[in-house]
């Protein structure tokens, strides 16, 4: 049986990833839940979903049927309560995750990674620059989000060692043998010198792991009001 998994996510790692990946658009309305089953209206950028869900004694069973834009608009008016997320998918060595950027009805990042089997789930061992997981926490749950809001969250500390799991993730290089430390690369003064192709090569990558580093210290620093 299917299984998915949900963390907390740190709000600048979140905001490092979208700078580096984007993301869509999704915004979701939920209807009251009835006897047995609950409701929801999906609507993308250019795409809409009725989705019915029913509570089955083993495990529930989702229907989604496609409408027009128009269709979905109009029915999520009618919903009782919305969510609105950029949702921005990312390869975790083997697993493929997705990030939902909550902005209504507040800011929430939170990381899911949906497995096949139960025992994958169990097994997965979170990196470094993931947070608290909230699998089992009703108040994390997108329709509870919807209907109650948003009651509190953790804040979220960024350590080196979180910074540098995600770092080797968006060059993909998780999952990989690090190497072991070496001495900086020097440029040579003169112009007419030149690195060899393997070493350019490692100084680019150098370079842009120092930009997106100095990037996530200037969005962590106070903003001025």
């Amino acid at each position: 049986m299917s299984a998915t998994r949900v963390f907390l996510l740190a709000s600048a790692l979140a905001r490092l990833i979208e700078k580096e990946r984007g993301g869509r658009l999704v915004r979701q309305g939920y209807f009251p839940e009835g006897p047995g089953r609950s409701t929801h209206v999906e609507v993308t950028e250019n795409a809409g979903h009725l989705i019915l869900i029913s509570h089955a004694s083993t495990s529930p069973l989702e229907e989604s049927a496609e409408i027009s834009c128009p269709q979905a608009e109009a029915l999520l008016e009618l919903t009782a309560g919305q969510t609105e997320h950029l949702s921005i998918p990312i390869d975790i060595g083997s697993h493929s995750a997705t990030i939902q950027r909550f902005v209504t009805p507040a800011p929430l990042d939170l990381i899911s990674i949906a497995f096949k089997q139960d025992k994958m789930a169990r097994k997965f061992q979170p990196p470094a620059w993931f947070g608290p997981e909230v699998t089992s926490e009703p108040a994390y749950q997108v329709r509870s989000l919807a209907l109650a809001g948003l009651q509190s969250t953790l804040e979220l500390e960024v350590t080196n060692e979180a910074l540098h799991s995600l770092l080797d993730v968006l060059d993909n290089r998780a999952g990989e043998p690090q190497p072991q430390p070496t001495e900086v690369l020097r440029v040579p003064e003169t112009s007419e010198a030149a690195l060899d192709p393997e070493a350019e090569q490692e100084l680019g990558r150098l370079n842009i792991e120092d930009s997106v580093i100095r990037e996530l210290a200037r969005s962590l620093q106070p903003q001025g009001r």
